[in-house]
Formats: structure tokens, sequence, C-alpha cells
């Protein structure tokens, strides 16, 4: 998809390559991707299928996260964080996720750190992450011209990682600042630009 623009669907609408490369990926980029999600659970979500997300296509992921969401208690992050050994190998056994050890116990770990940031300086995981939201947001025409990493990622991931998090880094960052509005790479001329309403449409 390097160096292409918006493409037309069936339906007449303008999205970025990706968005309309698959049913699923269509629906997640038209009704969630880029639009503002600003609780703790949501963002722990976010976070934690970003991390699976990493080495992986986020088709593999989306296809799987009903499962995720069924072994990780909803993503709450206080269940997640009670997970014990027990628990470690059942997900270790569930076919309908992704199955990497590692990534498992960071879930684990991450949800403890999301508990540790609460009533600290950073006033919860919500209001540190959207602490990094930039000043300004790409205006990327081409995939080519969509940014995989920024200044803002780059110091979010450095801050969450001396802050206990794991599998969090300035690649990840960046997608999650994307996935929630954070930033708008919305190609410009698709349907979706500026949806999240705190970014211009163009």
């Amino acid at each position: 998809m390097a160096g292409v623009g918006v493409v037309q669907g069936a339906d007449g609408l303008w999205r970025t390559p990706w968005g309309a490369s698959d049913p699923l990926l269509q629906a997640y980029y038209d009704t969630e991707w880029g639009m503002p999600v600003t609780d703790e659970a949501g963002l722990f979500e976010r976070l934690s299928l970003e991390a699976f997300q990493s080495g992986l296509s986020w088709l593999t992921i989306l296809r799987k996260r009903e499962a995720f969401r069924e072994g990780f208690a909803g993503f709450s992050p206080d269940a997640v964080a009670a997970f014990g050994e027990a628990d470690i190998e059942r997900l270790m056994s569930d076919v309908g996720i992704v199955r990497n050890r590692a990534k498992v116990l960071a879930t684990i770990g991450n949800a403890r750190a999301t508990i540790g940031l609460r009533g600290g300086s950073e006033g919860g995981l919500a209001a540190y992450l959207w602490s990094f939201r930039p000043s300004v947001t790409p205006q990327p025409r081409t995939m080519d011209e969509v940014p995989t990493t920024s200044v803002e990622s780059v110091a979010m991931a450095r801050g969450l990682k001396t802050r206990g998090f794991r599998f969090v880094g300035p690649t990840t960052a960046y997608a999650l600042m994307e996935a929630v509005g954070m930033v708008d790479t919305h190609l410009v001329g698709s349907h979706r630009r500026g949806c999240s309403g705190l970014w211009p449409s163009s």
C-alpha cells in the first residue's frame, strides 16, 4: 500500500487503504478506529491488544478480540492484576488468543502497573496517556506519509517503561495514539478524517 492514497469502496466512500481491505477491518475503521477512548479499562484493552499485535497483523488481533476479552476478564485491570499461575496456563492453552507467554505475562504486569498509576502524580492511566497528545496531527495523503513513531510516542513508551509497563515501544505507542484519536492519520480525503472531533478534517 506504500504510496497509495484513499481508495473508494463499493459503497462510494473513500477510505485509507487498509480500512477497505477486509470487511472486519472496514467495520472497525468506519466505527471505532481513531475515536477517542478516555476510560481506564478501554485504554488498558487497546494497550494490551496493540502489544499482542506486535509482529502480527491487526486483522489477526481483531479476529481474536472477543476471545481476548473473555480470556482477560473484559480487560478489567483489577481482575487481570490478580491473575496467577493457573490463569497463565489457562491463557496459554486458549487457542482463541495469541499464545505468547511473554505477552501474557506483560499484560498481567501492565494491569498491575495501571493500578499503580492510580492516585499518583500521573492522575491514572487515562490522564497519563492523554498527556502525550501532540498539539498538531499529521495530514498524510498517502500511506508513505503516515508516521510510525513520533517524539510523543517515544516519550510515552519511555514513560510507560519507567512505570513498569512492558511490550510498549515507540511504534506500539504510536499505534495506540492513532487508534484512540490522539492523532488523526486517516488519509486526507477519507470519509473518516476528523471523525474524533479533536482534529480538523483537512
